[in-house]
C-alpha cells in the first residue's frame, strides 16, 4: 500500500491542483460521458491511458476478457449488464465501445481452460463466449489461434449488446453506435473493427 499512497500525494500535489475545477463540476452537475466503454481486466490495459481520457469522459466497465453476456433479465445479480444498462439507459451515452486487449488470460481460459484456482467463476464465465465461437483447432497454441479468439470474442460481445432491446432500439434510432477495438499491449497498437476485419488506427 506504500507505493499506492505515495501515488495518490504525487496526485493531490501535482494533479488535483490543476484539475481540482473539473472535480468539482463534476461533482455539483454529475457525470455526462458521450462513451461507454467494456473492457478486459487486465492490469496492463486501461482505457483512460490508451485513449488519453480525463475523468468523466469515459463510463467503464470491466470484466473478465471485456465480455459482454446476452440479455437475461431473469432477477439474478448481472454485473456488467447492470453496469450496461446504467449506461444507456441513464447516462445515455452516444457510442459504445467493447475494447478487448490482446495477450488475453480470458481467452487464454477459453482456449486452454481456466487455471484450476479460477474454476469457481472464471470456466462459466468464460463458456459465454466458448459456446458461440467455432471449434478450437488442435494444437491451439499458436499466436494466431489466440488473436482469432480474442478478436472473435469482440465480435460476440458486440453481438450480444444488439440482444438487448433497449440497445437495439437505440442503435437502429441513430442515438447510439456500437464500436469494436483491440489494443496490444505488447507494441501499443490499436486496431478498430471495420465490417469483420481489424485495421490497424494510424
Amino acid at each position: 500500500m506504500d507505493r499506492l499512497i505515495e501515488g495518490y500525494r504525487r496526485f493531490r500535489e501535482e494533479i488535483w491542483p490543476v484539475a481540482q475545477a473539473r472535480y468539482e463540476a463534476l461533482a455539483t452537475k454529475g457525470q455526462s460521458p458521450e462513451t461507454m466503454m467494456i473492457s478486459c481486466s487486465d492490469s496492463r490495459v486501461d482505457p483512460a491511458t490508451v485513449f488519453d481520457a480525463g475523468p468523466g469522459e469515459i463510463f467503464v466497465v470491466r470484466n473478465i476478457a471485456g465480455l459482454v453476456p446476452p440479455y437475461q433479465p431473469d432477477g439474478l445479480p448481472h454485473g456488467s449488464s447492470a453496469a450496461i444498462e446504467y449506461g444507456v439507459r441513464v447516462l445515455k451515452v452516444k457510442r459504445l465501445v467493447v475494447l478487448g486487449p490482446a495477450q488475453c488470460g480470458g481467452v487464454r481460459a477459453l482456449v486452454d481452460g481456466a487455471p484450476a484456482e479460477a474454476g469457481d467463476f472464471v470456466e462459466s464465465w468464460m463458456a459465454i463466449a466458448k459456446s458461440a465461437l467455432p471449434p478450437i483447432p488442435d494444437p491451439p497454441h499458436s499466436d494466431d489461434v489466440f488473436s482469432h479468439y480474442e478478436a472473435a470474442v469482440v465480435k460476440l460481445s458486440l453481438r450480444n449488446l444488439m440482444t438487448f432491446p433497449w440497445i437495439a432500439e437505440a442503435v437502429e434510432a441513430g442515438t447510439l453506435v456500437l464500436h469494436g477495438f483491440s489494443f496490444d499491449v505488447h507494441n501499443g497498437v490499436l486496431s478498430r473493427l471495420v465490417g469483420e476485419r481489424f485495421e490497424v488506427v494510424e
